[in-house]
Order: C-alpha cells, then sequence, then structure tokens
C-alpha cells in the first residue's frame, strides 16, 4: 500500500466518502495517523509491531523518529505535545516495549499532556497464556491513562483511534493507550474511511462554566481587600494565557503560577509574584497565606504548592476555583465558588462581566495590599553570591542563559533536581509553553527526548537542555537520536557531582548523612559527547560561562553538551520542608 504525501490531504477531507477498499489493520492504523494530521511518531520496533512497522515503510507523510529507548519515545512525545498543543504519538512493542514505556505514560498522565500510546501486543489467541513478550498492557497501565483500549477486531480499529484522539485532546488532557494484537493489524477488512465524529455517552466533558457560579465569583473578586490569582499548568493547556492577561490587566491584581503555569504571564511583568510553593518566592508565598479571596485557575492545590493543608487552613480566605475536571475541585483544598470548565472559555465570560458591571476594585484597599507584597519583595529571597570568581554559581549559568535569549525564540526543557528549581527561578519565561518539565511525577531523565521532540517541531527555535550530572545518565543514550535525525540542541549540565537535591535533604534533615548521593565515577561528559558525534565542552570557570554559552549558540547545527562545574554546596533557596506550611520558608543558609 504506497501512500504519497499528496493522500494526507485526501485522508483528512474525504475520510467519510472514500470507497471501501480491503486493508490490513496496520494500514489503518497509518490512515488514521494521517487523518488525525500526525507529523511524528516516535518509536522502537518488536515482533508485535511489525506489520505496523512494514506500513508506515510504505507511506511518507509520517515521520518516524526511531529512539534508542522506549522511555524516550514517550519522552519526545509529550515534550513535543507540551510545545505545539497537539497531541503527541508514540509506538512500542509488546512487553518490556510497553513496560519501558510507563515511566513517560505516568509522567504525561500527572501533567495532563495529551498523547496516544499505539502499543503492540501479541496475537488474540495467545493472550493471557504467557506467550513471548506479553503483558497485561490494559491492566499496568490503568491507572497512569486518560484511557485505554484493547482492539481485538480490526473492524473497530478505525473507531478506537477516532474516540483515543478524542479522549486525548478535549476535557482535561491526558495519554490513551491503544494495545493491538499482531493478528488485528494484520488481519484485512473493509475500509469506508475514517470516522468524521465521534460520540461517546460515558464522556462529554462540559465546556461553559455555570453563568450563576461565575457571577457569585464576579462579586467576590470585585469586592476583595486582599485579591490573589493563582495559576497552573491548566491555562497554559487551554490555551487561555491571552484571557489570564487580559483579566490581570483589567483588575490589577497580583499574580503567581505553579512550576506547570510559568509563562502564562511574562515573569518581567512587576504584578507577577514569581512561582509559589516549595521553592517559590517569598512575596508569592506570603501573598499565597494572607489574600482574602484567591481565584485558581487550572491548578489543584498540590502539596507542592501550599505545604501543609492544616497551615494553609488557618487563615480565612474565599476561593474561587476554575477547572475543566471536577474531580480536581476541593480535592485538597475547600473552596467556597467551584467554576467547572473549559478554563478559556470561563475566562472569556468572566472577562465579559467585569466589562458589563462597570464597578471596579477598590483601589485604596488594592494598593495598601499592594505596598505590603513590596514589602516581601524587598526580602529579595532570590539573592545569591553574585561576585564570586572561584567556583560557579548553577544560579549564575541560568541568568546568564536568560539575559542571552531574553529576545530569542527559545524553548527550555529541564531534568528534574536542584537544577530544574534553578532554572524555574531564574529564567524569566515570558510566553506559554517555553518551559517543558517534570511536575507532578518529577521523573529524571525527560530533558534530552523533550528537547529533541520540541527542536523537531520548531527547527527555526534554540533548545536548551538544564540538567545535571546525575538526571542526564537516564535517557543520555539519545544523543544518538539526536544525530541521526539532526535535531541540534544545546545542554547545559549544571555538574556538582552530588544528586543535587537528594544531597540537599540529607544536610537539612538527615545531619549531613549523604548516603549515596555523590557521584564517585562520572564518565568524561566531552568525550562522551564527542563519542557520539557531538560537540563538548567544559567550563570551570566563572568568567568562562558567557564565552562558552556564545560560542554554542553559535553552532546552531549542531548539539553541544556543555559541562558546567558548579559549586557542590549550593542549595536551593527558598525552601519549605515537608509537613510545613508555606510560609514557614527558610531562605537561606543561616536559617539551618
Amino acid at each position: 500500500m504506497e501512500v504519497s504525501k499528496k493522500e494526507l490531504a485526501v485522508a483528512a477531507q474525504t475520510a467519510g466518502h472514500r470507497h471501501p477498499e480491503e486493508l490490513r489493520g496496520a494500514e489503518i492504523l497509518v490512515k488514521a495517523l494521517q487523518a488525525e494530521g500526525v507529523k511524528y511518531l516516535w518509536g522502537y520496533p518488536g515482533g508485535a509491531v511489525l506489520h505496523i512497522y512494514d506500513a508506515l515503510y510504505k507511506q511518507d507523510t509520517i515521520q518516524h523518529v526511531l529512539v534508542r529507548h522506549e522511555q524516550a519515545a514517550i519522552h519526545a512525545a509529550d515534550g513535543y505535545a507540551r510545545a505545539t498543543g497537539e497531541v503527541g504519538v508514540a509506538l512500542v512493542t509488546s512487553g518490556p516495549g510497553v513496560t519501558n514505556a510507563v515511566t513517560g505514560i505516568a509522567t504525561a498522565y500527572m501533567d495532563s499532556i495529551p498523547m496516544v500510546v499505539i502499543t503492540g501486543q501479541v496475537p488474540t489467541a495467545a493472550i493471557g497464556l504467557d506467550a513471548f513478550q506479553e503483558c497485561d498492557t490494559v491492566g499496568i497501565t490503568r491507572p497512569i491513562v486518560k484511557h485505554n483500549f484493547l482492539v481485538k477486531d480490526v473492524r473497530q480499529l478505525a473507531e478506537v483511534m477516532k474516540k483515543a484522539f478524542h479522549i486525548a485532546r478535549t476535557g482535561r488532557p491526558g495519554p490513551v493507550v491503544v494495545d493491538i494484537p499482531k493478528d488485528v493489524s494484520f488481519n484485512k477488512t473493509t475500509y469506508r474511511g475514517y470516522p468524521e465524529t465521534v460520540e461517546m455517552r460515558s464522556y462529554n466533558p462540559v465546556r461553559r462554566g455555570h453563568g450563576g457560579q461565575i457571577r457569585k465569583a464576579l462579586q467576590l473578586l470585585l469586592s476583595a481587600k486582599r485579591p490573589y490569582i493563582y495559576t497552573g499548568g491548566g491555562v497554559l493547556l487551554g490555551n487561555a494565557t491571552e484571557e489570564l492577561r487580559t483579566l490581570v490587566d483589567l483588575l490589577g491584581y497580583p499574580v503567581t503560577h505553579t512550576l506547570m503555569g510559568l509563562g502564562a504571564v511574562p515573569a518581567t511583568d512587576r504584578r507577577f509574584l514569581g512561582m509559589l510553593g516549595m521553592h517559590g518566592t517569598y512575596e508569592a508565598n506570603m501573598t499565597m497565606q494572607n489574600c482574602d479571596v484567591l481565584l485558581a485557575v487550572g491548578a489543584r492545590f498540590d502539596d507542592r504548592v501550599i505545604g501543609n493543608p492544616k497551615h494553609f487552613a488557618q487563615n480565612e480566605r474565599k476561593i474561587i476555583h476554575i477547572d475543566i475536571d471536577p474531580s480536581s475541585i476541593s480535592k485538597r483544598v475547600k473552596v467556597d465558588v467551584p467554576i467547572v470548565g473549559d478554563v478559556k472559555e470561563v475566562l472569556n465570560e468572566l472577562i465579559h462581566m467585569i466589562r458589563e458591571a462597570g464597578q471596579r476594585p477598590d483601589q485604596q484597599a488594592l494598593g495598601a495590599w499592594w505596598e505590603t507584597i513590596e514589602s516581601w519583595r524587598a526580602r529579595d529571597c532570590l539573592a545569591y553570591d553574585r561576585a564570586n570568581t572561584e567556583v560557579i554559581k548553577p544560579q549564575y549559568v541560568i541568568e546568564t542563559l536568560w539575559n542571552m535569549t531574553r529576545d530569542a525564540d527559545a524553548y527550555i526543557t529541564s531534568d528534574v533536581g536542584q537544577h530544574q528549581m534553578w532554572a524555574a527561578q531564574y529564567y524569566k519565561f515570558e510566553r506559554p509553553r517555553r518551559w517543558i518539565n517534570s511536575g507532578g511525577l518529577g521523573t529524571m531523565g525527560v530533558g534530552i527526548p523533550y528537547a529533541m521532540g520540541i527542536k523537531l517541531a520548531k527547527p527555526e527555535s534554540e533548545v536548551f537542555c538544564v540538567t545535571g550530572e546525575g538526571s542526564v545518565q537516564m535517557c543520555i543514550q539519545e544523543l544518538s537520536t539526536c544525530l541521526q535525525y539532526n535535531t541540534p540542541i544545546k545542554i547545559l549540565s549544571l555538574n556538582n557531582r552530588y544528586l543535587g537535591m537528594v544531597r540537599q535533604w540529607q544536610e537539612i534533615e538527615y545531619s549531613g548523612r549523604y548516603s549515596h548521593s555523590y557521584m564517585d565515577a562520572l564518565p568524561n561528559f566531552v568525550k562522551l559527547a564527542e563519542a557520539y558525534g557531538h560537540v563538548g565542552m567544559l567550563i570551570e570557570r566563572p568568567q568562562d560561562v558567557e564565552p562558552a554559552l556564545r560560542e554554542a549558540r553559535k553552532l546552531k547545527d549542531r548539539t553541544v553538551f556543555l559541562d558546567f562545574r558548579t559549586d557542590p554546596t549550593e542549595n536551593v533557596f527558598p525552601m519549605v520542608q515537608a509537613g510545613r506550611g508555606i510560609t514557614e520558608m527558610l531562605l537561606g543558609s543561616e536559617d539551618l
């Protein structure tokens, strides 16, 4: 079955009007992906998916990217989805292919990322018989997907794929797994075209918020003396950043973002108080605790944001919570005005009501509130030893990168650990979907695959991966994929020879007993990068940080690994210890 690029438009436009033809399941799958406009597919072949790979070989509209580990396939598709807003698609084989993919699927699920993961399965007759490379994919992935399907009949495949993409991208987004037995991908059936619409009685996410609840929210917001707007990843996922910025402009209220929401309001906007939570700014956390009306949009009050719920509940406040997912509302914190709906539509309705009302906030009270906030901001909680000329401070690397790329078309990915928090604190994100990291699951190893996925989607953009010497080794084999598929990314490793966040906790919570957090046998990253066909740089002095970054950026067509030897004693501050309230912050080593 030869499929040319010309057929891509035909597949999408005439999906329901094609003449019936006999096609194998694998061919129907390819037709479905084409109809959904899939451009990239990350995967790794194996016995159970060879019919699918054969069908992919016979077309040229979808570029398949061969990763070096299935986990990276999912992460790369995930990074692509986060940066573009489109559904990321990955393909893995049965058994270990699926189990290797589980971490990536769980990562996407925790952060509500739209993905379709196609998994191979043993033939239907062998399911349950402990066949070679068999596992219960549906059972294993059930807790970490929005939905999953086991396709037992080739006649159902086109409809299942339509449902999978619909579920993945609507409502609260999330990953959907489609498990396809090998015989289903081989069997033939009459194909009458890809469905144009889908109907699911059990799945009808609410989009419009309740008008009465929005009016209640309006009255609370306009009568507030100490208001605060708290937003999360839902604003970015719902493409509602313009609406949020309009609301902030209308009201003039302070705003904060979670780790996943950075970029919704420009970080240089004076009304933005920085990230809040465990490693949030002093002013963001103090404002959160002391506000009298809180508007939460697309956020979930998780443990890293509010700390101890009992401490958070000590101060009385009215809470408005807008979210597409009703299960997220009043899950950890009881709210006063719940609004279930698409954040973009609800914010639009709220903005319309504010403009119609003609009423404005109490400017005198708001002015006094801003004076209090500015007194908190004056603490300069992100200060560090900028004058140090002996050792590279990790914060300085991030600040230098920001100053160099502030006007560039740049994307920043990160792994998980101290470097992730420094990137979130010191890189001022001005636009949405430019900060790509693992929030809910906190998955090490995502940085390089995320960057690969973004670079394919945005070849003209600069893509930087901020990582550490621990995280980067979890998917470092993907440097090979970067070479094969020409995705020239820049990797900034803040190498402190420790599992830094583990070491920091051991210093603070375990009296400096550094149990297995020191790296004794690190590779020579420069030679390793060169062995993979890339450029490696070793940077050991503060004065060499900026020249090295400039040189790396000049090498536009090369992947560059920058090994920054940073201060091994540096900690991330502010810090809220586990079980403490968000105002019980450690602001520096003097608080230890």
